[in-house]
């Protein structure tokens, strides 16, 4: 891990990309999927995470392309199929067969896509806020796609969006995640990714009903009831078409399960992971 920012960790050629990521601890693998907030990186997402699970599990926390710290060639496309296929890839560097895999917000979309079309790659199923299943776009999700540069805006995304409790969010925290939405080429990348109208882009990394009801792995849902970004529904949803599944619902919480409630998130996963 950089001792001068610890949202890098180490670096594996993953087709085009040289992937930016995390390897903690020993132990049955679990990868760890980032969500789609400006600013955002494995470490940002799972920091909290980690510290509970490492010493249990051997914990992985990629970036995906056009997010954190991976590189990748001008020109690249951000889509579902570029990064389905990174993360296949990042399994196949680190020689992992097989892996829990946990994932938040839009990494939940993509988890469901490695589990609908890797299903062999895939042990259990966690999903965290996820997006995967059509619903209409919220106000706040349409926030954040459309987040523009400013300690004001990342600051109200985080106090009015993501957190139910505010005064969770700290000044240093939004000043972190503000400047990190602001390096070289990221804000470029993340305003590809979602342009306006958005409602395209909850479609594009929505799978089929059918798909979705094929999944034949034991798959825990989590969402915070007060999630202003992905609404309760979708984890409704999900539940509803995965025969195998489960839905654990925290109040007074909202999109940062894994922020507001990391300690019983965490515990919540280890019970499941063990089980």
């Amino acid at each position: 891990m950089s001792d001068k920012n610890p949202e890098i960790g180490q670096f594996i050629q993953t087709g085009e990309f040289r992937t930016n990521y995390h390897d903690i601890g020993e132990g049955t693998p679990v990868l760890l999927l980032h969500g789609s907030g400006p600013g955002v990186s494995g470490w940002a997402n799972w920091r909290l995470v980690v510290q509970h699970l490492s010493p249990r599990y051997r914990v992985i926390m990629p970036d995906f392309v056009g997010f954190g710290f991976t590189e990748y060639p001008e020109g690249t496309e951000f889509n579902q199929q570029v990064w389905l296929d990174q993360a296949i890839a990042f399994m196949d560097a680190l020689g992992l067969e097989k892996a829990s895999v946990v994932g938040n917000s839009f990494g939940g979309s993509m988890a469901l896509a490695m589990a609908i079309h890797h299903p062999e790659r895939v042990d259990k199923l966690i999903l965290m806020g996820a997006v995967g299943v059509p619903f209409e776009i919220t106000e706040g999700l349409d926030m954040v796609w459309g987040y523009e540069p400013s300690f004001e805006n990342m600051h109200s995304i985080m106090k009015s969006v993501f957190a139910y409790d505010s005064s969770l969010i700290t000044d240093d925290l939004v000043r972190m995640r503000y400047e990190a939405s602001t390096r070289p080429g990221m804000q470029e990348a993340f305003s590809a990714m979602f342009p306006a109208p958005r409602q395209r882009w909850v479609d594009a990394m929505a799978h089929d009903e059918a798909d979705v009801r094929a999944i034949p792995h034991r798959t825990l849902m989590v969402h915070g009831r007060d999630d202003k970004v992905i609404p309760l529904s979708t984890s409704l949803t999900m539940l509803d078409w995965i025969d195998d599944s489960q839905l654990h619902v925290y109040s007074r919480c909202g999109h940062w399960t894994q922020i507001e409630r990391a300690g019983e998130f965490s515990q919540l996963v280890d019970n499941f992971l063990s089980d």
